[in-house]
C-alpha cells in the first residue's frame, strides 16, 4: 500500500508502504474511505515538533472494515467505521469515567494518512454505521473523528449551559467545530476570535453570534467590552500556544470555565494568578469515544454538517499539497481521497 511519510519539516512525501497487517487479537484492519491532514500535524511539518527519523502520519480516519482479530466482535468486515485519534478497550477504570483518550491500553494512531491502517483496540474504538452512508456524509463522519469530537469536548470541559456566552479562541477546524457545539449546547452567545473573513463567514454560519477580530489583551478587552466587563461563562482554546491560553484564562469570568484542547506548546500558566481568578480549567486529548454515538447520529440526520471545515479535497497521493495549503492558510482542512 501507499501512504503519507514525513521525513523532515516540509518534507511529506507520499511512498510505498507495507501492507499493515493483524498483530494483536483486538486489532483491525480498514480501507481508507477518506483521511485528512489534521492542523497537529503542522507542528512537526513547521519543525516546532522534532522528526528525528522518517515515520509515517495521520490520526484520523473513517473506512471499511476488512479484517478483525479472533476478539474483535463490535465490528465485522464489510461495515463503514468510525473511529478516534486515540485508540481505547472501552471497558478499563479509565474508560468507564467517560476518558477513553486516556485509556490504560491506549495507543494514539499515527499512520492513517494511508490506504489501508490497523486500527489497534478496535473492540472498544471502533463504531459501525448502521449502514454504508452516502458518500455525502463521508467528511462530516471524518471530522467526528477528530476534530468535531475534539470541539465538542472543548465545549463540554468548558461546561458551555443553555443561555451562557461562550468564548472560542481559534478559528481552525477544531475551532470552528467548537462553535457548533457550543451551539448544539445552547449556548445564546458565541464569539468566535478570528481574523480570516472566510473563517468567520463559516462560523457565523456555524451559530456564532459575534467576531473578535483582536488578540491578545486587545482581545480580552473586546472580549469585556462585549459581556458588560465581566468576562464569558465558558472559553474555548483551540489553538494550543501560550498566546492562546492567556487570552483564554483572561476572558473568562470569575467562576467561568476554560475547555483546552489545543496541544500546548509552551504554555505556563501561574498557579497563583488561576488561584485568584476563580476561573475552572479542564483539557487534554479529547475522549471522542464517548461522544461517538451522539455525533455520527446528529452528522447522518443532518442536524450538524462539520465537514465543511474541509474546503480542499485532494487525492491522497498529493498529500504534501495538503500541508501547503494549511501552512500557509490557503485551506482550513484538507480532505484526502485514496
Amino acid at each position: 500500500m501507499r501512504g503519507a511519510v514525513i521525513h523532515a519539516p516540509g518534507d511529506v512525501r507520499f511512498e510505498t508502504l507495507g501492507d499493515p497487517k493483524i498483530l494483536q487479537p483486538t486489532d483491525a484492519i480498514i480501507r481508507t474511505a477518506v483521511t485528512c491532514v489534521c492542523g497537529s500535524d503542522l507542528w512537526p511539518w513547521r519543525g516546532l515538533d522534532a522528526t528525528d527519523e522518517a515515520h509515517p502520519m495521520g490520526h484520523e480516519y473513517v473506512g471499511f472494515v476488512e479484517e478483525v482479530g479472533a476478539e474483535v466482535t463490535a465490528v465485522e468486515p464489510g461495515q463503514f467505521v468510525v473511529g478516534s485519534f486515540a485508540t481505547s478497550d472501552n471497558t478499563c477504570a479509565n474508560c468507564r469515567n467517560g476518558f477513553q483518550s486516556n485509556c490504560l491500553n491506549r495507543e494514539f494512531m499515527s499512520t492513517c494518512q494511508a490506504e489501508h491502517v490497523r486500527i489497534p483496540n478496535a473492540q472498544g474504538t471502533l463504531v459501525a454505521t448502521g449502514d454504508v452512508p452516502d458518500e455525502e456524509f463521508w467528511p462530516g463522519l471524518l471530522a467526528v473523528s477528530d476534530v468535531m469530537g475534539t470541539g465538542w469536548y472543548a465545549a463540554d470541559a468548558a461546561e458551555v449551559r443553555p443561555g451562557s456566552t461562550a468564548v472560542v479562541v481559534g478559528d481552525g477546524a477544531v475551532g470552528l467545530c467548537a462553535v457548533i457545539a457550543a451551539k448544539e449546547m445552547g449556548a445564546e452567545r458565541i464569539i468566535a476570535m478570528s481574523r480570516h473573513e472566510s473563517r468567520q463567514r463559516l462560523a457565523r454560519e456555524f451559530g456564532a453570534t459575534d467576531i473578535v477580530t483582536e488578540r491578545g489583551e486587545d482581545g480580552v478587552a473586546r472580549i469585556k467590552d462585549l459581556t458588560d466587563g465581566i468576562g464569558a461563562d465558558s472559553v474555548l482554546e483551540c489553538v494550543g500556544t501560550a498566546q492562546a491560553m492567556r487570552q483564554a484564562l483572561h476572558a473568562a469570568r470569575p467562576g467561568g470555565n476554560v475547555g483546552f484542547v489545543g496541544v500546548p506548546h509552551e504554555v505556563a500558566i501561574d498557579g497563583q494568578e488561576l488561584f485568584f481568578s476563580h476561573v475552572g480549567l479542564r483539557g487534554g486529548p479529547a475522549p471522542v469515544r464517548r461522544y461517538l454515538p451522539d455525533l455520527i447520529d446528529r452528522v447522518l440526520s443532518g442536524r450538524i454538517d462539520p465537514g465543511r471545515v474541509f474546503d480542499l479535497t485532494l487525492p491522497l497521493d498529493q498529500v504534501a499539497e495538503g500541508y501547503k495549503a494549511m501552512d500557509e492558510r490557503r485551506a482550513i482542512k484538507a480532505l484526502l481521497r485514496p
